[in-house]
């Protein structure tokens, strides 16, 4: 919970779990996610210590979906966007729309990722099920009208379905008339920031809430947490490090061109929905580090636990200060953005009799660093610029890590006061909607704040710019061998 002045007064957090039926499946009970987020808002709301709320708004993960009977009921568990069960229904959008005209329209390039494939897939594999459904949603508008919204779902979440007109800003009569899905099974698709309802009595009562609490849309996740890093224009890059890496970004005017279909970077409305929105992607990020502190570290994890410290520190302390000669490329799970390919290996070159463990992990750091440059590179070639990098998530913890991101990317690396960036931009869309601030500009004037900067160091910069071309010429090589493999 965020107060007037955007500062948190009160949080709480809890798991809740995926299932894999099937290899490539994921899914999760809509009712225990339902039955989690009530029990999350009243432990904020008990650990604020107030009774008044004005309002609640929603960041949420992206590309789930679930059918529900006109009482809210799921009829079966959520899709996650992870589950790539619907590739056959994408591969098939590709060849009835053309996947660039697809993404000409709609901003996402055909993937089984997409809200729309997975609704194909219900409608293929499980008919009776789409038969019964009233609606299909996400959790944006499953989790608003569970708390007493009509059904609505935000701009941000509905130009990632694939069935969403971005010029028109409305659901595509040509898509979903070509495949034979009603408007009528999708929520009304409204800006961010918009008042949609108010929250029920019942869980007012529930919440322990003694005042009327307005329902205002939110967005996709990583649109909430550019917000709540204060990006409310363009030039301004969010780098998101936790299991994965995100690197985004918001623009003035649509990206639709060849360029950014090639290189997989989606391009879908942002919460200010005068902007629009994209983000390159690279699918082994902390993981890795996590990867190679759990294979090679133990010595390191049972010091930690004697020091009570965390196995990271021990582990950042015997990196060298210099950058190393070793090259590793991180493609543990495939390459990300901006060649998408999932035969990739990692792989380490440069190993001699003097390597040693805290090279090898400094070496990690710069192999994750440089997806994270080159993604930059590629993204200014499609001419969206980025000047400066806020970073969040769990990698914004390490001040190591984050002078390399600087002296590696040559642009300043900011930090927050406000770790949780994602929900500190959904209450900041809260704030605006029920009247608290006239403009989303207003509230980032009023409540980011920035902890520190990094700025990186001219000669070191060198170095790994040197550095740095070298990858690139190992890149594709690289891949090419590992993919043999």
């Amino acid at each position: 919970m965020i107060n007037e002045e955007g500062r948190p007064v009160g949080q709480a957090s809890q798991e809740y779990s995926i299932s894999h039926p099937k290899t490539g499946w994921a899914e999760q009970d809509a009712l225990e996610v339902w039955q989690t987020v009530k029990e999350v808002i009243k432990n904020a709301v008990s650990a604020s210590g107030v009774t008044e709320v004005d309002a609640i708004s929603l960041s949420v993960q992206g590309d789930a979906v679930v059918a529900v009977d006109r009482r809210l009921n799921p009829l079966r568990p959520f899709i996650l966007g992870m589950d790539y069960r619907s590739k056959p229904q994408s591969d098939r959008c590709a060849e009835v729309f053309g996947g660039e005209n697809l993404f000409r329209v709609t901003g996402m390039p055909p993937h089984p990722l997409n809200s729309l494939t997975k609704i194909l897939w219900i409608k293929e594999q499980e008919p009776e099920i789409y038969e019964a459904a009233w609606k299909f949603m996400t959790y944006a508008d499953y989790i608003l009208a569970k708390l007493g919204a009509d059904p609505v779902i935000d701009y941000t979440m509905a130009s990632r379905t694939m069935a969403f007109d971005l010029a028109n800003r409305s659901w595509s009569d040509q898509i979903l008339g070509k495949l034979d899905i009603s408007k009528d099974l999708l929520s009304s698709a409204v800006p961010s920031g918009q008042v949609v309802g108010k929250l029920l009595d019942s869980l007012r009562d529930e919440f322990h809430i003694a005042s009327d609490v307005a329902l205002v849309t939110g967005g996709h996740d990583q649109t909430c947490a550019a917000l709540g890093a204060g990006v409310i224009g363009e030039r301004i890059g969010v780098d998101s490090t936790g299991t994965a890496e995100v690197l985004s970004t918001a623009f003035a005017e649509p990206r639709l061109g060849e360029e950014m279909y090639r290189w997989f970077y989606p391009c879908y409305i942002y919460v200010d929905s005068d902007l629009y929105f994209t983000f390159a992607l690279n699918h082994t990020g902390g993981i890795v580090l996590q990867w190679y502190r759990d294979e090679f570290c133990e010595v390191e994890k049972k010091r930690a636990s004697e020091l009570n410290i965390s196995a990271y520190d021990l582990i950042v302390s015997q990196m060298p200060k210099t950058p190393t000669k070793l090259f590793f490329f991180p493609h543990l799970n495939g390459t990300g953005t901006p060649t998408c390919d999932l035969n990739a290996r990692g792989s380490v070159l440069g190993l001699s009799l003097e390597t040693t463990k805290g090279e090898l992990a400094k070496a990690i750091l710069e192999g994750l660093t440089f997806e994270l440059r080159l993604n930059l590179d590629y993204l200014s070639r499609a001419k969206i610029e980025i000047d400066e990098i806020v970073a969040v998530g769990g990698g914004s913890r390490s001040e190591e890590w984050l002078k390399l991101k600087a002296n590696i990317t040559g642009r300043p690396i900011k930090t927050l006061k406000n770790k949780e960036a994602a929900c500190f931009g959904a209450a900041m869309l809260a704030a605006v909607g029920s009247g608290y601030y006239s403009e989303l500009r207003q509230a980032v004037s009023e409540c980011v704040q920035y902890e520190r900067t990094h700025e990186p160091t001219q000669h070191v910069l060198d170095m790994y710019n040197e550095k740095y071309s070298i990858y690139r010429k190992l890149y594709d090589e690289s891949r090419a061998i590992t993919a043999q493999i």
